[in-house]
């Protein structure tokens, strides 16, 4: 991707700042009295090799496709099989490789745009992606939409690593999480369908230290609750006292606690809370779909709500 001219905008409020790239719809960084709270490269240019997803929205589909298929109205669509056999966060070409369009609209917000043709990475249809970056202190505020000219699954996730300032990574965090259950996968990490039980050192309920868990690569399905409502789905505290309350509209969300991460950062640097739908549920029936049609547009919303002394 060498060439690629990637903008880059800042957003301030109080104490908060967040940096926001093109490339990836990525956020480079988000610090509060220039504490750092997630995992970022100083140099823009860096995420042109960003194998670790930092920052980025994936998609089209985020998390995995098993097989690199799937069938909708009766055709089966072959998509970029990036990860072995199987397609990882929409294909290697995919929304997270491509530059948006990116507008500052005011201190504290920008929006950003994709349009991603018929057929990129395999996908069917024409989508029209729009991002709203809001900073309103203590909260970081993302607002995704999906514009499409026919039905095609469409499930973003926003992908940052969670530092909360924490030098050693999840060493020094805690989580908590409501869902009691987490989806099986095989070895490959393509969901099975099969739901089980969180049990031992994957059951967040209440607060855990992430260090116990440094294999944490798991979906957690939540409890229905009314369509588009949003709620608490995670919390982080870190050993200086601040704290991170996660909310979504999502059905549940992936947490992964960076036991894959490669140098400049060290395994487990950080954690990835990543609210989306079911991965792997255009190959399983009885998941949610996420099969987005023109008449129902894609909406999703996450609310990084931040704690603490100074906050």
């Amino acid at each position: 991707m060498s060439g690629v001219e990637i903008e880059q905008v800042t957003l301030t409020d109080g104490p908060m700042r967040v940096s926001l790239l093109s490339l990836g719809a990525t956020t480079q960084g988000w610090w509060v009295n220039e504490v750092p709270l997630i995992l970022g490269y100083e140099d823009p240019g860096a995420y042109t090799q960003n194998s670790g997803y930092l920052g980025v929205i994936a998609g089209r589909v985020a998390n995995r496709i098993g097989g690199a298929t799937f069938e909708l109205d009766g055709v089966r669509y072959v998509l970029d099989a990036n990860e072995g056999q199987n397609t990882l966060h929409g294909g290697a070409q995919s929304m997270v490789r491509q530059n948006w369009q990116i507008e500052q609209r005011s201190q504290t917000e920008a929006i950003l745009h994709l349009f991603s043709n018929d057929g990129d990475c395999g996908f069917p249809g024409q989508v029209r992606f729009t991002l709203q970056v809001t900073l309103q202190a203590p909260r970081l505020i993302y607002t995704f939409l999906a514009e499409v000219d026919r039905p095609t699954p469409i499930s973003l996730a926003q992908h940052n690593y969670y530092t909360l300032g924490e030098t050693d990574g999840i060493a020094g965090l805690s989580l908590r999480l409501p869902g009691d259950h987490l989806l099986e996968k095989d070895a490959e990490g393509v969901p099975t369908g099969e739901i089980l039980p969180a049990t031992g050192p994957y059951d967040f309920r209440d607060f855990r230290p992430l260090h116990t868990a440094p294999d944490l690569d798991h979906f957690y399905p939540f409890r229905p609750s009314v369509a588009g409502a949003l709620r608490d789905i995670a919390e982080l505290r870190a050993a200086s006292g601040l704290g991170l309350r996660v909310m979504s509209d999502q059905p549940g969300a992936q947490v992964y606690a960076g036991g894959g991460l490669g140098a400049p950062f060290a395994p487990g640097a950080g954690v990835c809370i990543e609210p989306s739908g079911f991965p792997n549920a255009v190959n399983v029936g009885h998941f949610p779909s996420m099969i987005v049609t023109p008449d129902h547009p894609y909406c999703q919303r996450l609310v990084l709500d931040l704690t603490g002394a100074g906050i």
